[in-house]
């Protein structure tokens, strides 16, 4: 085996190496499989209201359906093959988040429901939480300070 010396040679071996990744087939999978799901959602949503429901009502219904959805499609390892196929076009924000709660909870359901699903449910999401409400803490704040003129 050849010894590398320099960055230059390390990285012409990494691509020697690396497969080629097909790109245009992973975005028409993520832009198909992300696509179904809002059409599923969308079709919930158009449902509800055709029932007569009200427009916040049928929004509301729409994400705990799709919530559930994902919630038993990963206990099920069905959710898990979707992601595999559409990459990121599954993780259309509200059914990718349900995934990342209910999968380390499955993952560590051995090791009992406090240690185990309690304190790892949130080790995929709990950064994105943090993250997620600092930052609407901080808009808020900034919103808060520019609109003080009207306020007064």
């Amino acid at each position: 085996m050849k010894k590398i010396n320099t960055q230059k040679e390390y990285q012409e071996y990494v691509n020697k190496k690396s497969p080629n990744s097909p790109i245009f087939k992973n975005c028409l999978n993520a832009f198909l499989v992300g696509g179904l799901i809002c059409v599923i959602g969308q079709f919930i949503m158009e449902f509800c209201k055709f029932r007569g429901l009200s427009t916040d009502l049928s929004s509301t219904i729409t994400s705990v359906i799709l919530i559930f959805l994902s919630a038993f499609l990963t206990s099920l390892n069905i959710f898990n093959k979707i992601g595999k196929f559409a990459g990121a076009g599954s993780l259309v924000p509200i059914t990718g988040f349900a995934n990342s709660i209910v999968s380390p909870s499955i993952e560590y359901k051995s090791e009992g429901y406090i240690m185990g699903v309690g304190a790892k449910m949130f080790t995929v999401a709990g950064p994105v939480l943090v993250y997620g409400i600092s930052t609407s803490i901080l808009v808020g704040i900034i919103y808060l300070i520019f609109n003080m003129q009207s306020m007064v």
